[in-house]
Parts: structure tokens; C-alpha cells; sequence
């Protein structure tokens, strides 16, 4: 069984929208449902999990059932933090389906990861137990504690940035988070699945992501987003079919 875990629990304070940042519309469909729609049309991906702010819960139902989305088992509310959020739907997950179920947790606001990003995300866990998407760093990374001066500058062929999905099985990270949750500072510093399960000691695997797979946080992300829309229906328009299974995979 492979499992999505889309978390879209938060606010979207940075993105000053008045609404949460998942719920925004490009294109006529809210963020989330371009998210979702990666997902449902994967022919490898068997079921969605969601978690939600509570509030939109029912928001989100009134989605599915307008865009079709078929595949989303649950939904459930999110917590006070991302980890929160992903640990209530690995749970719900958990209730329903076999414990050495494949789940790749991601994020509801990247919403350009490709169909062969998942693909090597299902066959990394199979190979190794985890699957971390990883993009090569194109950019020097500066390491600063106070934001004023440089403190060390590490090879920029051993930089990386982390993205999702994040996956794993499930009974093995929710042990994890469970192992995290009884510690005093829980949540502390633990920004993704990959710091969490580093921190208890596990090894963590990389396997490949796409460029065009950003994080919408920011006005500026949204206008990145537009952008790589119309590019795909410019190529589309021309007859070369490109589509997020394949845009920026050169």
C-alpha cells in the first residue's frame, strides 16, 4: 500500500493572504488541489491522507468532491505545529491500513513535484527504508548563528536542499514521532521528517527531486508558480505536451 500524507495545517502568516496559503487559487484551483491532483492521477499512489486546519475541514470535503479527487481516505484536523499535523494523519493512517504501508509525507503547498519524484520515492523506500527528495545546491550556502557575519562556508558540491516527499514506512516513522512526542522538547528544531529521525539516531536516504518542486510561502513563490503554469500550457499550445511529470527535469 502506498499512502500520501499531505499536510496543510498551517496558517500562511508569511504569505499575508488573509486566508491559509494551501486554500489560494492559481489557475481557477485552490493551491492544495494542484497538490492533491499529483497524487490522485500517480497510478502508484492508493490512497491520500490530509490534515487541515479545523476549521476547513469541511471546505476541504466541498474540494474533493468538486475537483473529483478520489483517492483521499481522511481527513483530520492539523496541530499546533507541521509535525503535529503529519503525526495526527500518519495516525489516522495507521488505524486503517497495513503498518508496513509506504507513506510519503508531503507538503500541501508544493504543488509542481513530479510524477518520477514520487516514483523514486516508493522504490527508495523499498531499497533503503526512507526516501529524503533532495536537489543539489546550485547556490553557495553561508552558515551564519547571527545573520550579520559569515561563519563557515561548506563545499557547495556537498550542499543539498531538502524538499518532499519525505517517505518511509509507517509503522517506522510514527514510531518515531512517538519517540520524539515523550522527549521535553518534542518538536523543537525538528522542521521535517528527515531532522526528526536524524535526531533519534536513524539513518536518512536521499534520492533525486525536481527543480520545479517549490514550497509556496511567499507572494513571490505564488507569481514563480503562475509562471511555471503558463510555461506548461505555452509548451502545451505548441504541441510538445510538457507537463509536471517532465518540466525542468533537464
Amino acid at each position: 500500500m502506498n499512502i500520501a500524507i499531505i499536510f496543510a495545517g498551517g496558517a500562511g502568516v508569511r504569505m499575508g493572504a488573509g486566508i491559509p496559503k494551501q486554500f489560494l487559487e492559481i489557475n481557477g484551483k485552490p493551491i492544495i488541489v494542484h497538490t492533491l491532483d499529483l497524487f490522485e492521477s500517480h497510478p502508484d499512489i492508493d490512497k491520500i491522507y490530509m490534515s487541515v486546519l479545523g476549521d476547513y475541514i469541511p471546505y476541504m470535503e466541498k474540494l474533493i468532491k468538486k475537483f473529483s479527487i478520489t483517492k483521499v481516505a481522511g481527513i483530520v484536523a492539523g496541530g499546533e505545529t507541521g509535525q503535529d499535523s503529519i503525526y495526527n494523519a500518519l495516525s489516522k493512517a495507521a488505524e486503517e491500513n497495513p503498518e508496513d504501508s509506504i507513506v510519503l509525507i508531503h507538503d500541501g503547498v508544493r504543488p509542481w513535484v513530479s510524477y518520477e519524484t514520487i516514483s523514486r520515492n516508493i522504490q527508495g523506500v523499498k531499497d533503503n527504508g526512507n526516501a529524503i527528495t533532495c536537489t543539489a545546491c546550485y547556490e553557495t550556502i553561508l552558515m551564519s548563528k547571527t545573520g550579520k557575519n559569515v561563519e563557515t562556508v561548506p563545499y557547495r558540491k556537498d550542499t543539498f536542499a531538502a524538499q518532499a516527499p519525505q517517505s518511509f514506512r509507517l509503522n517506522d516513522i510514527l514510531s518515531a514521532h512517538e519517540e520524539v512526542r515523550q522527549t521535553e522538547t518534542r518538536y523543537d528544531n525538528l522542521v521535517d521528517s528527515c531532522t526528526l529521525i536524524k535526531s533519534i539516531g536513524k539513518e536518512a536516504y536521499m534520492v533525486e527531486g525536481n527543480r520545479g518542486n517549490i514550497k509556496v510561502t511567499t507572494p513571490e513563490d505564488v507569481y514563480m508558480y503562475r509562471a511555471l503554469i503558463q510555461y506548461r500550457e505555452n509548451e502545451q499550445a505548441f504541441g510538445i505536451g510538457l507537463t509536471p511529470n517532465n518540466i525542468l527535469k533537464k
